[in-house]
């Protein structure tokens, strides 16, 4: 039997990253990241419980490039959403569906993103990963579309409100609902309610009919 070609081996350790990292999104979202052990995750991923080691420094890290990539392939769905935005609010379109996808996984993992907000508090603090980065790129194109003219520096402030209203949500004992948090990130930049996903109807106050980011 002839040895396997580079490219084979390398599409092979690409799966078992990749079975590794959709294990732990399971596993933390079931049962929270405390009670989820590295052998567990080794388990549903039909690893070898040393291959973890080889790929991440430990769990924290594999949590942090699970969300990660989590966050990007839901961001990367919704802006590939057909139809395609198009119009004279085309850039609102883009960035309406970047705020949506981001709040709505505090809705719909809220475990997993409580343990993914803490670790970034924690000492290891935030990994810069290949997942992180390819979110980034996301984030940082909706900005762009948006039709900031220094993305560079408006989508750091972008991820920090995002950061922000995913942990306002998850507050324990005094969560924000995703509508007023909603309604606040409209209102910075200035789209419609009736942009993106909306979680049904606008809360009192509305927004304003017009907001410009500030020339540099």
């Amino acid at each position: 039997m002839s040895p396997r070609s580079a490219s084979v081996n390398e599409e092979m350790r690409r799966r078992s990253r990749r079975r590794l990292l959709d294990a732990t999104v399971e596993l933390v979202s079931e049962r929270g990241f405390e009670a989820t052990t590295l052998g567990d995750i080794a388990d549903r991923a039909g690893s070898a419980r040393g291959l973890i080691s080889y790929y991440f420094p430990g769990k924290r890290q594999l949590l942090q490039s699970a969300v990660h990539r989590m966050m990007h392939l839901t961001l990367q769905e919704a802006l590939e959403r057909a139809p395609a935005p198009s119009g004279p609010r085309a850039g609102q379109e883009w960035l309406a569906r970047a705020i949506d996808a981001i709040l709505a996984l505090a809705q719909d993992r809220p475990v997993l993103m409580r343990a993914h907000m803490a670790g970034l508090l924690q000492q290891e603090g935030f990994i810069q990963c290949a997942e992180q980065q390819r979110l980034a790129v996301l984030l940082r194109e909706a900005v762009a579309k948006y039709g900031s003219p220094d993305p560079d520096m408006d989508y750091p402030l972008l991820r920090a409100l995002l950061m922000g209203a995913v942990v306002a949500q998850l507050l324990p004992g005094a969560p924000m609902p995703l509508a007023r948090l909603r309604a606040e990130l409209f209102s910075r930049y200035g789209l419609p309610w009736s942009l993106g996903v909306p979680p049904g109807e606008e809360p009192s106050g509305g927004t304003p009919p017009q907001f410009v980011l500030p020339q540099r």
